[in-house]
């Protein structure tokens, strides 16, 4: 059964789509998500799967793109629709009647963002059941690895934001060994720990999809499995999608100690 998301009779929400999956069972934790991946990352990762399809940072004119239909079943309480973009969808105008539009239909809404736009990110708040927040490191680590000089600012904004909005939330990073040390690593966790953050989720580098092609090779000083394995049980190699999540200490600062 295809359901049009529409606001209104007569009206169409349209958005800049670069891709969709009908299901994923690790989106959006505890459910079956339908995902749909928007276009316009502002970021540039060197271990990014998705930045083929994305096509150019852009904040999307209204009226713009493809119109949206989603594909899922009402009665079928299992099925959650989910907005992902890597680290852009908070950019788009008319994400907003989207979601409003999915949860008319009874279903949940989560969002995968990096926190670029963090006021587009407070306007759609108020619309979502779940956040993931991408975080690529503290400060110029963060700015170092998204290739977008000052951008750490704007993702403290978002964590603020999450923190103080009360929207079940985690905290995601994605662990190439170009990019971090162990000890980089352990940092970010604790400072993330720190700042209020109750779930983080390290998720492993598919190596073989990576935009840049010197991520697709293993860092040869990369430290041994047995030093951070026990953080993602069950990993069987740094080229399989995996995470773990870690309960944090419960200490609040301010989301400024990500500098």
């Amino acid at each position: 059964m295809l359901i049009p998301l529409v606001p209104e009779p007569g009206a169409t929400i349209r958005l800049p789509i670069a891709g969709f999956e009908a299901r994923d069972d690790h989106a959006f934790p505890g459910r079956r998500a339908a995902v749909v991946y928007l276009q316009g990352c502002p970021l540039a990762c060197g271990y990014c799967e998705t930045a083929s399809s994305m096509g150019p940072a852009r904040r999307a004119a209204a009226g713009s793109g493809m119109p949206s239909r989603g594909c899922w079943r009402p009665g079928s309480a299992s099925w959650t629709p989910w907005c992902s973009a890597a680290a852009s969808p908070p950019c788009t105008p008319t994400l907003p009647a989207a979601a409003d539009a999915c949860r008319s239909l009874g279903l949940a809404v989560g969002l995968h963002t990096a926190g670029p736009y963090p006021e587009r990110l407070e306007r759609l708040l108020p619309r979502l059941d779940w956040v993931a927040l991408d975080t690529k490191g503290r400060g110029a680590d963060f700015d170092r690895v998204s290739g977008r000089p000052g951008i750490w600012r704007q993702h403290a904004l978002s964590l603020s934001l999450l923190l103080e909005a009360g929207v079940p939330f985690e905290c995601r990073t994605t662990l190439h060994w170009r990019d971090f040390t162990l000890d980089d690593l352990e940092r970010l966790a604790m400072t993330l720990a720190d700042c209020g953050v109750r779930r983080y989720a390290i998720q492993l580098a598919r190596l073989e999809r990576c935009l840049d092609p010197a991520y697709r090779d293993a860092v040869e000083d990369a430290p041994p499995g047995r030093r951070w394995r026990p953080w993602c049980a069950g990993c069987a190699s740094t080229s399989t999608p995996s995470s773990c999540a870690a309960e944090a200490r419960a200490k609040t600062t301010s989301p400024r100690a990500l500098s």
